[in-house]
């Protein structure tokens, strides 16, 4: 069975692109990430996930507690009910490089285990607007891949996927329904507690993915 390498944030997105990966029969490790976020309500939800799967689960710890964001600095506030085009600007929640900094320790891990593919759940249509979340980013970072290891160098660098890179929000839903996936235990909020805020780019997202899908979201909301 060829092996992958997951990244599993415990959102909606990346626990659909780990059913994904999972329905193609890939043997998956799930990576997560402990770096300095707001809440750790996306991490016990990541971890929910892989106990639903039965499947092995690694968290990396790392501080990106100095990076301007919202997401890592709990004197910044995160935005709630923008008006306009979620994408129209690069939002306060925008990381910065941290999908170039998740997939570089992926692909470390991947080459160390001896792991064929990455796959992300990077989204490029209902989205915020992060850079890091664009086709361009990926194609480039395929090339680095090929070029700066030794994987690369030998002709099988692992493979970067984005399986729901070009779905909307209500594709990804309809395809996690169509998996079976644990869409009940995933978190999307950008802030923790029991409830989401149902204001917060993320939450939009979800909620209108939901709404058009046609699927009641079984999560809490405030």
């Amino acid at each position: 069975m060829p092996k992958a390498v997951v990244l599993l944030s415990g959102g909606l997105d990346s626990a659909v692109t780990l059913a994904i990966a999972l329905d193609e029969g890939m043997d998956v490790t799930a990576v997560s990430f402990r770096y300095g976020q707001r809440h750790k309500k996306e991490l016990d939800s990541a971890k929910a996930v892989c106990k639903h799967y039965g499947i092995e689960s690694l968290v990396i710890n790392m501080d990106l507690s100095s990076f301007r964001s919202a997401l890592t600095d709990g004197g910044l506030e995160v935005p709630a009910d923008r008006e306009g085009e979620l994408d129209a600007e690069i939002p306060i929640t925008y990381v910065p490089a941290r999908n170039l900094i998740f997939l570089s320790m992926a692909a470390g891990i991947s080459e160390s285990i001896g792991a064929e593919a990455i796959y992300i759940g990077a989204n490029a249509v209902d989205y915020s607007g992060y850079p890091d979340c664009r086709p361009e980013f990926f194609r480039s970072f395929r090339e680095t891949l090929a070029e700066g290891t030794k994987a690369g160098m030998e002709g099988r660098a692992a493979e970067v996927r984005a399986p729901i890179l070009g779905l909307s929000k209500a594709s990804i839903v309809r395809k996690g329904k169509e998996l079976n996936a644990p869409l009940h235990l995933t978190w999307s909020c950008y802030e923790g507690g029991k409830a989401a805020c149902g204001h917060c780019d993320s939450c939009r997202l979800r909620m209108k993915g939901f709404e058009e899908a046609g699927y009641k979201d079984e999560i809490r909301y405030r």
